[in-house]
């Protein structure tokens, strides 16, 4: 639980219709199951201490006395489980029948009825129950399951004293469908994690559509989302019913079962839909609390089970890679096409390096010539060789220019370095960081006049992981007249490049060969000389890696969560690749590049967000340049 991780589970046990005695016992083994397996928040079926399909049955007070013992039993048993369960059973009152969820955690914290009562095609239930909706907002107390006062209302939260951002609600089945759930007003209430207890049966087809309904509305709602479906046990005289149960989190499945009784286990993280709820201007709390219900957790470590991806901005590899990728470089070429019209530019000039960056950039430049219907040979590519290029670098982006079809010109800026350094009494023998960023501002003001000369723009090569940890010469290529790759990291940049080589490797194998070379090319400014002609200044072994600051920057930013538990998340998806010692270093070098490099982000130049995070001031990201680091620093010394 500690960080915000709420070890749930959908449980679907096997019943017997209309055997409460049977189905208690089946219920408390499944509870004592989970707590076992470290579950909080048990979610079990609508009606499943008597079965959904008892038909008039219902009707009969044999069964529904059989049920509230059922449940007296249930509670009597479970009752030291450190567990919050929510259990359906049918509860009697003023004479009308409810078909209800009982929550459970030491006793009965509250009952629930449900609120829309289906009855069209396979469903008959308003043949039994009343509706929860036509007790208005009352809430009533009731002597049920040997406990004198039970709380029953439609509109009841159930909150952890101990976890503030851990807040429970109840709707039951055709509450989702309906046009307005009783999840929404339960939601803008406070509750984080939303359990349904549903009997709902299979035909073909329905799967899909539910699983849509359950995520769609767990990011609709921000919400974690337990789905509980009947399953086994059920009559089949007219219905099969499948135990499709699902555990969703703000649009995301995080667990699902279908056709097998048994757990459907995973962890919510409420810290990050309290921190999303937060950001969200347009999430709208409720004016007042109703019903609150509090239950208390002894905190421990919540175990994960969820799939961390160790790169979080990458498409993870599917059917729809490339579609995200096509997207992707669509989204960011008509950022620039926009541009470039507006602007009436006659040209669009590239600063080649041979680099990833800089092929990303004119791949996404030559995009956008297309879609504006202009020739591609209004790309000026530019490369500028100095005192760290190599020969491997400079011969791949030579014939990168002219795969694309760009135009290409070389200008060799040593001897204006030199005649700058001699002008400012900067020694060739000193390597310091005016010798490296003298290379990078010379580069800037050639590309600016080779810009001018034409009526062009000096499209920017940047990106996203090199912005968050300042990698950049201020004035030099931090510089440009449109960023495609500002809201690009690192990761995702190796990504589209890897899938542009794979998209040519029939129509164009000569350009596939070259995007290949350079994905091989270790990451660098060659801004020092080489060794042995082979690049000396490698910029991973400086910053460190960019697959582990990637993971950083998304869940550091993108979910604002601290050094500790983004530490805990990157051991999980990245420890047996780094080591603890090699993570946590890398972390604190973060953190601290990230403060005091925020001045280079306040005066980035324009370019599209492409994908969920960006540090543009004008967009995602607004924060002081002398911000104080000191209480992330004071964190991680304690990991």
């Amino acid at each position: 639980m500690r960080d915000g991780f709420i070890k749930v589970a959908a449980g679907t046990p096997k019943i017997r219709v209309a055997d409460c005695d049977y189905n208690a016992g089946q219920i408390i083994a499944l509870m004592k199951e989970a707590a076992k397996q470290g579950v909080k928040v048990l979610c079990l079926p609508e009606l499943c201490v008597t079965g959904y399909t008892c038909g008039d049955l219902f009707l009969h007070d044999t069964l529904l006395q059989g049920a509230e013992d059922a449940l007296k039993t249930i509670v009597e048993e479970t009752s030291d489980l450190d567990m919050v369960t929510a259990v359906g059973v049918p509860v009697r009152y003023r004479g009308k029948l409810y078909n209800c969820a009982a929550v459970l955690c030491g006793g009965i914290l509250g009952l629930v009825p449900k609120t829309y009562i289906p009855n069209y095609g396979e469903f008959y239930e308003a043949r039994w129950f009343a509706s929860g909706g036509d007790m208005g907002e009352t809430d009533f107390c009731i002597p049920f399951a040997g406990q004198e006062c039970v709380e029953f209302s439609a509109g009841m939260v159930f909150r952890c004293q101990d976890i503030p951002e851990l807040t429970l609600a109840v709707e039951l089945c055709e509450d989702l469908w309906a046009a307005q759930p009783p999840s929404i007003r339960l939601a803008q209430e406070g509750a984080t994690i939303i359990l349904n207890l549903s009997a709902s049966n299979e035909v073909a087809g329905k799967a899909a559509y539910r699983r849509s309904l359950v995520a769609g509305q767990s990011a609709r709602l921000v919400c974690g989302y337990v789905y509980a479906d009947a399953g086994e046990g059920e009559s089949t005289t007219d219905l099969v019913f499948a135990g499709h149960n699902i555990v969703a989190e703000n649009g995301t499945v995080l667990a699902e079962q279908r056709f097998s009784n048994g757990l459907t286990i995973s962890e919510i993280d409420v810290n990050r839909l309290s921190y999303e709820r937060r950001k969200m201007t347009t999430f709208r709390p409720a004016g007042r609390d109703v019903y609150p219900n509090y239950f208390s957790f002894k905190l421990e470590e919540t175990k994960l089970t969820r799939t961390i991806p160790k790169n979080p901005f990458v498409p993870q590899d599917g059917a729809d890679r490339r579609a995200r990728c096509e997207e992707i470089f669509t989204i960011a070429a008509l950022g620039l096409k926009k541009r470039l019209e507006h602007t009436n530019a006659s040209c669009a000039v590239v600063g080649l390096s041979g680099g990833l960056d800089s092929t990303l950039a004119l791949l996404i430049t030559a995009r956008a010539m297309d879609l504006l219907g202009r020739p591609r040979t209004d790309i000026l590519a530019v490369t500028m060789p100095c005192f760290g290029t190599t020969s491997r670098t400079k011969s791949n982006a030579q014939i990168l220019a002219e795969r694309i079809g760009a135009n290409f010109r070389t200008v060799d800026i040593g001897e204006a370095v030199r005649v700058h350094f001699r002008d400012i009494g900067q020694s060739m023998e000193d390597l310091s960081i005016t010798f490296e960023n003298g290379q990078a501002r010379e580069r800037t003001q050639v590309l600016m006049d080779l810009a001018n000369q034409r009526g062009g723009l000096v499209i920017g090569t940047g990106d996203l992981s090199e912005l968050a940890l300042g990698w950049a010469t201020y004035n030099g290529d931090h510089m440009s007249m449109y960023g495609v790759n500002g809201s690009i990291p690192k990761t995702l940049v190796r990504h589209l490049t890897a899938y542009a080589a794979d998209e040519n490797d029939q129509s164009d194998p000569a350009l596939a060969a070259v995007l290949r070379d350079i994905l091989d090319t270790p990451v660098s400014p060659e801004l020092l000389p080489p060794k042995e002609g082979e690049i000396a200044q490698r910029t991973e072994d400086l910053v460190g890696p960019y697959e582990l600051h990637d993971f950083f920057l998304y869940y550091a930013l993108r979910w604002g969560f601290g050094p500790r538990k983004v530490f805990r998340l990157a051991l999980a998806a990245l420890g047996e690749d780094y080591g603890r010692e090699t993570i946590l270093k890398w972390l604190e070098n973060f953190y601290r590049r990230f403060f005091a490099q925020q001045f280079k982000r306040s005066c980035l130049p324009d370019g599209p967000k492409v994908g969920s995070l960006a540090l543009s001031p004008r967009g995602d990201w607004r924060m002081p340049s002398d911000a104080v680091s000191s209480l992330w620093m004071k964190e991680l010394k304690t990991l």
